[in-house]
């Protein structure tokens, strides 16, 4: 038994040794070695192939026209909304108006009771009329006073010469200049009456003024047409300056407002005809007619308005839309989002075939993104873009594409 076993383990070690040291001549007196050199010749040729040109997919794209539009989120605004508020103090006496009634501007949105305001603005009347009564006295006294002062200067002239020819005294002159001066101070003294009375009419005017606008504010009426926000206030509660009466908005026409980045607030213009889409499906057109010129402090972005009709009433202060703002036309490229990749330093852009089938990495920039692909600009006109592969080649790597058509 242990001369079998020494016998196998010598044939095993014989064997061993042709495999590993005799392998070459072992296959030659087998027949193979033909067959061996040659499935590592083309091994080692597909290999080479591999590495000269790595099979990738490319889309040859073709730019077109489109509207370079201004994209932005915003909401719907009514176009003027305020909160109608008390003047005075008093309570209210009429029936409140419901929510969401139609209002046309001048209608009454809340009585208050007058108290005695009417009686004052009596008076205030009565003490104009009584001040305008005393301007014909007062013009009386100023034309009489006048009259003095003629009389004084003739007196004073006749004592003058009676003077000088020796027929009337030195005292008699001397108390007509007096006389003279007295008849003046007359006129200055009626004058001055007369203006006092003036400015008691102006006065007694402005104090009838003030009463019938304190009147006035008994009535609370709307400041334009549109709707009631709010209910008006109740019958009975007290109302005192700042207090709400009611709440009016108006939504015809409405505004849309949003924000625009400072890198595209130069692309849009007043005047310039947008669109708009509300969460609702709605689509709405209309124009800018407000573009802010000075940034938000936090967000960096201008505010912008787009003005729409809404004669039904149909569109809501505060609904979010989608705005579109027309821009200038520009021709771009629409690829499938996948198509887009990173450089080393990290640069958006797609990978290209050029010239002799080598790769190229061109940057690019997203001007939309749609559903069907996104809209880049950056590229010449026409351009073999790879579309499956761009992941596993770099620039100056051959490829060996294969193309398909840009609606697959």
């Amino acid at each position: 038994m242990r001369l079998i076993s020494f016998i196998n383990a010598l044939l095993v070690i014989v064997a061993l040794y042709y495999l590993v040291f005799e392998r070459d001549s072992l296959f030659a007196f087998a027949g193979r070695g033909d067959t061996e050199e040659a499935a590592q010749t083309e091994a080692v040729e597909s290999d080479d192939t591999d590495i000269a040109a790595v099979g990738v997919v490319a889309l040859r794209s073709q730019a077109r026209e489109i509207d370079s539009a201004v994209l932005l989120r915003g909401q719907t605004k009514a176009n003027r909304q305020v909160e109608v508020l008390s003047e005075t103090t008093s309570t209210v006496i009429s029936e409140p108006k419901r929510k969401g009634a139609f209002v046309e501007a001048g209608d009454v949105l809340c009585e208050l009771d007058p108290g005695t305001r009417p009686a004052q603005l009596a008076e205030a009347l009565a003490g104009k009329l009584e001040a305008e009564s005393r301007i014909p006295e007062a013009e009386a006294r100023l034309q009489e006073a006048h009259a003095r002062v003629a009389e004084a200067e003739i007196n004073l002239t006749a004592s003058r010469k009676l003077a000088e020819t020796g027929f009337a005294s030195e005292t008699r002159r001397i108390s007509s200049e007096a006389a003279m001066s007295t008849a003046k101070a007359g006129v200055k003294s009626a004058e001055a009456e007369l203006e006092a009375t003036r400015a008691g009419i102006e006065a007694a005017a402005a104090a009838v003024e003030a009463a019938q606008r304190e009147v006035g504010r008994l009535t609370i009426k709307a400041p334009f047409k549109g709707l009631l926000e709010s209910d008006t206030a109740e019958l009975g509660s007290l109302m005192q300056p700042g207090s709400l009466c009611a709440t009016v908005i108006q939504l015809d026409p409405i505004k849309l407002v949003g924000y625009v980045p400072e890198t595209e607030v130069n692309r849009v213009q007043v005047g310039s005809e947008a669109s708009a889409t509300l969460v609702t499906g709605r689509q709405l057109g209309g124009r800018v007619t407000f573009l802010s010129r000075s940034a938000d402090e936090t967000t960096r972005t201008f505010e912008v308005e787009i003005t729409v009709p809404n004669p039904d009433l149909t569109i809501r202060d505060g609904q979010t839309a989608t705005i579109r703002i027309a821009a200038e036309g520009t021709k771009a490229h629409l690829l499938p989002q996948s198509a887009l990749t990173l450089n080393n330093e990290g640069q958006l852009g797609v990978r290209t075939v050029g010239t002799g089938n080598v790769v190229d990495f061109m940057p690019v920039r997203i001007l939309r993104d749609t559903a069907e692909g996104v809209w880049i600009d950056g590229l010449p006109e026409t351009t073999d873009i790879i579309v499956v592969g761009q992941e596993f080649v770099t620039r100056g790597v051959t490829v060996a594409p294969s193309y398909r058509e840009a609606s697959q």
